[in-house]
């Protein structure tokens, strides 16, 4: 990307908060969703931008369901840095383990936004094993709580 602009791609599984993260950073928020059960899901991406001092971030989410690890794939090229979004009242899995490896083999810069800390069910603790030493954000992507800090803070620290 040009000088002074980022691409950053968000992961996590299904119903982790990407889409929620990316439209509490930009309102004006894209994305290609289709109906399931219990609402609707991310099948392509969401793309959202924010600046970030003097630097324009590009959000790209990607779908969280395995099937759609071609599309993971194709994100990913030319990324500046990369976002795990983790559902921390969920138990860790398998996705997030193969996101952890993969990102950390590719070398970007990784940052965990640990999601959902604000309902009483969180234990962000359990999710140590698979962070490793990337950074670790604890965040709400619904109600917005931390989510441009974090986001702020993890740009910071990407050199380009």
């Amino acid at each position: 990307m040009e000088e002074g602009k980022l691409k950053i791609c968000v992961f996590g599984t299904f119903n982790a908060g990407k889409s929620s993260f990316i439209q509490a950073l930009d309102p004006d928020t894209r994305h290609i969703e289709a109906n399931c059960p219990g609402g609707t899901t991310t099948i392509a991406l969401d793309f959202g931008r924010v600046r970030i001092g003097d630097r324009m971030v590009y959000l790209f989410g990607t779908p969280g369901q395995e099937r759609y690890e071609f599309v993971r794939q194709i994100l990913a090229r030319g990324m500046d840095g990369a976002i795990v979004i983790v559902d921390s009242t969920a138990a860790p899995d398998e996705m997030t383990r193969k996101l952890s490896v993969w990102l950390k083999e590719l070398g970007v810069p990784v940052a965990f936004m640990l999601n959902k800390c604000d309902l009483p069910e969180s234990y962000p603790s359990r999710f140590a094993p698979e962070i490793g030493e990337a950074s670790v954000h604890l965040i709400s992507a619904r109600n917005g709580e931390n989510v441009h800090e974090a986001l702020s803070s993890f740009v910071d620290t990407i050199v380009r």
